[in-house]
Protein backbone atom coordinates (compact mmCIF):
# COMPACT_ATOMS: atom_id res chain seq x y z
CA UNK A 1 0.00 0.00 0.00
CA UNK A 2 1.61 3.70 -1.17
CA UNK A 3 2.65 5.79 2.30
CA UNK A 4 1.45 8.97 2.51
CA UNK A 5 1.94 11.77 4.48
CA UNK A 6 2.82 15.47 4.52
CA UNK A 7 4.18 16.07 0.75
CA UNK A 8 6.44 18.78 2.44
CA UNK A 9 7.88 16.75 5.30
CA UNK A 10 10.87 15.07 4.60
CA UNK A 11 10.61 11.11 4.14
CA UNK A 12 10.69 9.81 7.55
CA UNK A 13 8.08 12.18 8.47
CA UNK A 14 5.54 11.13 5.41
CA UNK A 15 6.08 7.48 6.61
CA UNK A 16 5.49 8.19 10.28
CA UNK A 17 2.46 10.20 9.18
CA UNK A 18 1.10 7.25 7.24
CA UNK A 19 2.02 4.65 9.62
CA UNK A 20 -0.23 6.43 12.19
CA UNK A 21 -3.04 6.40 9.18
CA UNK A 22 -2.75 2.69 9.34
CA UNK A 23 -2.36 2.51 12.67
CA UNK A 24 -5.55 4.20 13.85
CA UNK A 25 -7.53 2.51 10.62
CA UNK A 26 -6.68 -0.79 12.16
CA UNK A 27 -5.22 -2.09 8.73
CA UNK A 28 -1.46 -2.32 10.67
CA UNK A 29 -1.66 -3.66 13.69
CA UNK A 30 2.02 -3.47 15.59
CA UNK A 31 2.64 -4.13 19.30
CA UNK A 32 3.97 -1.22 21.50
CA UNK A 33 6.51 -4.02 22.72
CA UNK A 34 7.86 -7.13 21.53
CA UNK A 35 5.08 -9.54 22.72
CA UNK A 36 5.77 -12.99 23.82
CA UNK A 37 7.05 -15.45 21.15
CA UNK A 38 9.04 -13.05 18.95
CA UNK A 39 11.97 -12.45 20.71
CA UNK A 40 10.77 -10.11 23.35
CA UNK A 41 9.87 -10.10 26.96
CA UNK A 42 6.62 -10.89 27.76
CA UNK A 43 4.25 -9.16 29.85
CA UNK A 44 5.83 -7.35 32.75
CA UNK A 45 9.16 -7.73 31.72
CA UNK A 46 9.00 -11.74 33.02
CA UNK A 47 10.21 -14.34 29.95
CA UNK A 48 7.85 -16.47 28.11
CA UNK A 49 6.52 -19.34 29.69
CA UNK A 50 6.75 -22.87 27.65
CA UNK A 51 6.02 -25.71 28.01
CA UNK A 52 8.90 -28.92 28.50
CA UNK A 53 9.07 -30.01 25.40
CA UNK A 54 9.69 -25.84 23.89
CA UNK A 55 5.89 -26.11 22.02
CA UNK A 56 3.87 -23.90 22.95
CA UNK A 57 -0.21 -24.18 22.03
CA UNK A 58 0.33 -21.53 19.63
CA UNK A 59 2.59 -22.99 18.09
CA UNK A 60 0.53 -26.37 17.82
CA UNK A 61 -1.98 -24.12 16.34
CA UNK A 62 -0.01 -22.73 13.92
CA UNK A 63 0.30 -25.71 12.30
CA UNK A 64 -1.47 -26.46 9.38
CA UNK A 65 -1.96 -30.54 9.63
CA UNK A 66 -2.60 -29.88 13.15
CA UNK A 67 -5.38 -27.76 12.81
CA UNK A 68 -6.87 -29.75 10.11
CA UNK A 69 -6.67 -32.96 12.38
CA UNK A 70 -8.36 -30.90 15.44
CA UNK A 71 -10.74 -29.16 12.96
CA UNK A 72 -11.62 -32.91 12.11
CA UNK A 73 -12.39 -34.28 15.85
CA UNK A 74 -15.66 -32.89 15.89
CA UNK A 75 -17.43 -34.63 12.99
CA UNK A 76 -15.69 -37.31 13.69
CA UNK A 77 -17.62 -37.40 16.64
CA UNK A 78 -20.70 -36.28 15.32
CA UNK A 79 -20.17 -38.95 12.79
CA UNK A 80 -19.46 -41.95 15.71
CA UNK A 81 -22.66 -40.91 17.88
CA UNK A 82 -24.63 -40.51 14.46
CA UNK A 83 -23.78 -44.54 14.37
CA UNK A 84 -24.54 -45.18 17.86
CA UNK A 85 -27.70 -43.87 17.66
CA UNK A 86 -28.74 -46.20 14.47
CA UNK A 87 -26.85 -49.13 15.72
CA UNK A 88 -28.76 -49.29 19.06
CA UNK A 89 -32.13 -48.71 17.52
CA UNK A 90 -32.66 -45.44 19.25
CA UNK A 91 -34.51 -43.93 16.06
CA UNK A 92 -35.91 -46.28 12.97
CA UNK A 93 -33.64 -46.54 9.52
CA UNK A 94 -36.64 -44.05 8.51
CA UNK A 95 -35.63 -41.73 10.51
CA UNK A 96 -32.20 -41.66 10.78
CA UNK A 97 -30.30 -44.05 7.89
CA UNK A 98 -27.21 -44.88 8.82
CA UNK A 99 -24.17 -43.41 7.59
CA UNK A 100 -23.35 -46.66 5.47
CA UNK A 101 -26.61 -46.22 3.79
CA UNK A 102 -26.00 -42.45 3.28
CA UNK A 103 -23.00 -43.99 1.20
CA UNK A 104 -24.81 -46.22 -0.28
CA UNK A 105 -27.54 -43.34 -1.93
CA UNK A 106 -24.42 -41.20 -2.93
CA UNK A 107 -22.61 -44.22 -4.79
CA UNK A 108 -26.10 -44.93 -6.35
CA UNK A 109 -26.36 -41.59 -7.55
CA UNK A 110 -23.14 -41.57 -8.67
CA UNK A 111 -23.72 -45.19 -10.60
CA UNK A 112 -26.60 -43.28 -12.34
CA UNK A 113 -24.32 -40.10 -13.24
CA UNK A 114 -26.39 -37.85 -11.37
CA UNK A 115 -24.46 -37.11 -8.17
CA UNK A 116 -21.90 -34.85 -10.50
CA UNK A 117 -25.03 -32.95 -12.18
CA UNK A 118 -26.57 -31.97 -9.09
CA UNK A 119 -23.61 -30.81 -7.61
CA UNK A 120 -22.10 -29.29 -10.61
CA UNK A 121 -25.25 -27.05 -11.17
CA UNK A 122 -26.01 -25.85 -7.73
CA UNK A 123 -22.44 -25.01 -7.89
CA UNK A 124 -22.95 -22.74 -10.81
CA UNK A 125 -25.63 -21.18 -9.51
CA UNK A 126 -24.05 -20.41 -6.26
CA UNK A 127 -20.66 -18.84 -7.95
CA UNK A 128 -22.74 -16.55 -10.87
CA UNK A 129 -25.02 -15.18 -7.53
CA UNK A 130 -22.17 -14.50 -5.48
CA UNK A 131 -19.76 -12.72 -8.24
CA UNK A 132 -23.37 -10.81 -8.94
CA UNK A 133 -24.09 -9.77 -5.71
CA UNK A 134 -21.00 -9.57 -3.97
CA UNK A 135 -20.34 -6.62 -6.84
CA UNK A 136 -23.42 -4.93 -6.64
CA UNK A 137 -22.75 -5.05 -2.65
CA UNK A 138 -19.15 -3.36 -3.03
CA UNK A 139 -20.53 -0.68 -5.32
CA UNK A 140 -23.07 0.49 -3.35
CA UNK A 141 -21.86 0.46 -0.13
CA UNK A 142 -19.01 2.30 -1.52
CA UNK A 143 -21.21 4.46 -2.61
CA UNK A 144 -23.23 4.81 0.89
CA UNK A 145 -19.82 4.69 2.43
CA UNK A 146 -18.72 7.72 0.74
CA UNK A 147 -21.61 9.78 0.40
CA UNK A 148 -23.70 11.16 2.83
CA UNK A 149 -26.03 12.73 -0.34
CA UNK A 150 -26.18 8.66 -1.30
CA UNK A 151 -26.63 7.48 2.39
CA UNK A 152 -30.02 9.54 3.12
CA UNK A 153 -31.62 8.78 -0.17
CA UNK A 154 -30.84 4.81 -0.51
CA UNK A 155 -30.21 3.09 2.93
CA UNK A 156 -33.76 3.49 4.18
CA UNK A 157 -35.17 1.26 1.07
CA UNK A 158 -32.48 -0.86 1.29
CA UNK A 159 -32.24 -1.70 4.62
CA UNK A 160 -36.01 -2.10 4.13
CA UNK A 161 -35.44 -4.68 1.35
CA UNK A 162 -32.99 -6.24 3.65
CA UNK A 163 -35.83 -7.76 5.97
CA UNK A 164 -37.64 -9.58 3.53
CA UNK A 165 -37.60 -12.95 3.09
CA UNK A 166 -36.04 -15.12 0.48
CA UNK A 167 -39.15 -16.88 0.16
CA UNK A 168 -41.48 -13.96 0.10
CA UNK A 169 -39.40 -13.33 -3.62
CA UNK A 170 -39.92 -16.62 -5.47
CA UNK A 171 -43.18 -16.02 -6.45
CA UNK A 172 -42.57 -12.25 -7.74
CA UNK A 173 -39.15 -13.56 -9.42
CA UNK A 174 -41.24 -16.42 -11.05
CA UNK A 175 -43.53 -13.51 -12.58
CA UNK A 176 -41.13 -11.53 -13.66
CA UNK A 177 -38.50 -13.67 -15.40
CA UNK A 178 -40.57 -16.79 -15.70
CA UNK A 179 -39.23 -20.40 -14.51
CA UNK A 180 -35.10 -20.94 -15.78
CA UNK A 181 -31.87 -19.66 -14.60
CA UNK A 182 -32.13 -16.31 -14.21
CA UNK A 183 -35.04 -16.26 -11.55
CA UNK A 184 -32.47 -18.76 -9.73
CA UNK A 185 -29.58 -16.75 -9.77
CA UNK A 186 -31.10 -13.49 -9.09
CA UNK A 187 -32.54 -14.76 -6.02
CA UNK A 188 -29.64 -16.17 -5.03
CA UNK A 189 -27.76 -12.73 -6.17
CA UNK A 190 -30.20 -11.02 -3.49
CA UNK A 191 -29.06 -13.34 -0.72
CA UNK A 192 -25.17 -11.97 -1.81
CA UNK A 193 -25.72 -8.20 -2.13
CA UNK A 194 -26.80 -7.24 1.96
CA UNK A 195 -23.97 -8.47 3.70
CA UNK A 196 -21.47 -7.04 1.34
CA UNK A 197 -23.34 -3.95 1.17
CA UNK A 198 -23.84 -3.85 4.65
CA UNK A 199 -19.95 -4.29 5.84
CA UNK A 200 -18.35 -2.04 3.17
CA UNK A 201 -20.94 0.21 3.95
CA UNK A 202 -20.19 0.66 7.40
CA UNK A 203 -16.09 0.37 7.25
CA UNK A 204 -15.44 2.93 4.89
CA UNK A 205 -17.62 5.13 6.86
CA UNK A 206 -14.58 4.76 9.34
CA UNK A 207 -11.87 4.79 7.48
CA UNK A 208 -9.16 7.22 9.47
CA UNK A 209 -10.11 10.76 8.28
CA UNK A 210 -6.50 11.87 8.69
CA UNK A 211 -5.28 9.08 6.10
CA UNK A 212 -7.91 9.99 3.78
CA UNK A 213 -6.62 13.90 3.97
CA UNK A 214 -2.91 12.99 3.37
CA UNK A 215 -4.25 11.13 0.09
CA UNK A 216 -5.94 14.28 -0.84
CA UNK A 217 -2.72 16.26 -0.11
CA UNK A 218 -1.20 14.40 -2.72
CA UNK A 219 -3.97 15.01 -5.41
CA UNK A 220 -5.94 11.60 -4.96
CA UNK A 221 -9.52 11.87 -5.61
CA UNK A 222 -12.60 10.13 -6.39
CA UNK A 223 -12.02 6.18 -7.64
CA UNK A 224 -7.99 6.59 -6.89
CA UNK A 225 -8.47 7.84 -3.51
CA UNK A 226 -11.32 4.87 -3.06
CA UNK A 227 -8.98 2.29 -4.80
CA UNK A 228 -5.73 3.73 -3.51
CA UNK A 229 -6.20 4.67 0.60
CA UNK A 230 -9.90 4.02 1.41
CA UNK A 231 -10.69 0.19 0.01
CA UNK A 232 -6.90 -1.00 0.82
CA UNK A 233 -7.72 0.18 4.58
CA UNK A 234 -11.13 -1.70 4.87
CA UNK A 235 -9.77 -5.02 2.81
CA UNK A 236 -9.87 -7.15 6.00
CA UNK A 237 -14.05 -5.99 6.61
CA UNK A 238 -14.71 -6.60 2.75
CA UNK A 239 -13.47 -10.25 2.99
CA UNK A 240 -15.74 -10.73 6.26
CA UNK A 241 -18.64 -9.44 4.37
CA UNK A 242 -17.58 -11.59 1.23
CA UNK A 243 -17.53 -14.83 3.29
CA UNK A 244 -21.01 -13.80 4.95
CA UNK A 245 -22.27 -13.09 1.43
CA UNK A 246 -20.95 -16.61 0.50
CA UNK A 247 -22.42 -18.45 3.00
CA UNK A 248 -25.65 -16.75 2.14
CA UNK A 249 -25.41 -17.68 -1.51
CA UNK A 250 -25.72 -21.17 -0.13
CA UNK A 251 -28.49 -20.45 2.23
CA UNK A 252 -30.51 -19.25 -0.83
CA UNK A 253 -29.67 -22.09 -3.00
CA UNK A 254 -32.20 -24.21 -1.40
CA UNK A 255 -34.94 -21.82 -1.72
CA UNK A 256 -34.19 -20.64 -5.23
CA UNK A 257 -34.00 -24.27 -6.77
CA UNK A 258 -37.65 -24.38 -5.67
CA UNK A 259 -38.78 -22.60 -8.33
CA UNK A 260 -39.10 -25.68 -10.56
CA UNK A 261 -36.13 -26.88 -10.67
CA UNK A 262 -35.05 -30.66 -11.63
CA UNK A 263 -31.61 -30.53 -10.77
CA UNK A 264 -29.00 -29.23 -8.06
CA UNK A 265 -28.74 -30.05 -4.47
CA UNK A 266 -31.91 -27.98 -3.17
CA UNK A 267 -34.28 -30.20 -5.83
CA UNK A 268 -32.06 -33.45 -4.33
CA UNK A 269 -33.42 -32.38 -0.98
CA UNK A 270 -36.82 -31.30 -1.52
CA UNK A 271 -37.42 -33.91 -3.84
CA UNK A 272 -35.62 -36.94 -1.54
CA UNK A 273 -38.56 -35.16 1.26
CA UNK A 274 -41.35 -35.74 -1.17
CA UNK A 275 -40.01 -39.17 -1.47
CA UNK A 276 -39.54 -40.66 1.60
CA UNK A 277 -35.81 -40.93 0.96
CA UNK A 278 -34.01 -40.37 4.01
CA UNK A 279 -30.74 -41.31 3.15
CA UNK A 280 -30.61 -39.30 -0.12
CA UNK A 281 -31.86 -36.28 1.91
CA UNK A 282 -28.91 -36.27 4.52
CA UNK A 283 -27.05 -37.06 1.68
CA UNK A 284 -27.91 -33.52 0.44
CA UNK A 285 -27.24 -31.76 3.82
CA UNK A 286 -23.85 -33.24 3.73
CA UNK A 287 -22.66 -31.89 0.51
CA UNK A 288 -24.00 -28.80 1.05
CA UNK A 289 -22.23 -28.19 4.14
CA UNK A 290 -18.99 -29.76 2.24
CA UNK A 291 -18.75 -27.73 -0.57
CA UNK A 292 -19.48 -24.92 1.17
CA UNK A 293 -16.82 -25.17 3.53
CA UNK A 294 -14.62 -26.11 0.51
CA UNK A 295 -15.96 -22.15 -1.49
CA UNK A 296 -15.30 -20.46 1.97
CA UNK A 297 -11.72 -22.26 2.32
CA UNK A 298 -10.40 -20.93 -1.35
CA UNK A 299 -12.07 -17.51 -0.01
CA UNK A 300 -9.96 -17.03 3.32
CA UNK A 301 -6.83 -18.41 0.83
CA UNK A 302 -8.12 -15.31 -1.36
CA UNK A 303 -8.21 -13.42 1.83
CA UNK A 304 -5.10 -14.47 3.45
CA UNK A 305 -3.51 -12.77 -0.52
CA UNK A 306 -5.64 -9.87 -0.55
CA UNK A 307 -4.19 -8.63 3.21
CA UNK A 308 -0.93 -8.94 2.73
CA UNK A 309 -1.17 -7.39 -0.67
CA UNK A 310 -2.75 -4.59 -0.12
CA UNK A 311 -2.90 -3.91 3.96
Amino acid sequence: MTHLGNPGASGNSAYATSMEGLKASGVLKTATADGPGQGGPAVGGAPEQRPANGRSAAGVLGNGWARLLLGLLLPAAVLAAWQWCTSTGLFSSVQLPAPGAVIEAAVDLVQRGELAQHMAISTQRVLLGFAFGAALGLVFGALIGLSKVADVLLSPTIGALRAVPSLAWVPLLILWMKIGEDSKVTLILIGAFFPVFTTVSLALRHVDKNLVEAGRAFGLKGVKLLTTVQLPAVVPAVFSGLRLALAQAWLFLVAAELIASSMGLGFLLTDSQNNGRTDRLLLAIVLLAIIGKITDALLGVAEKWAVKRWA
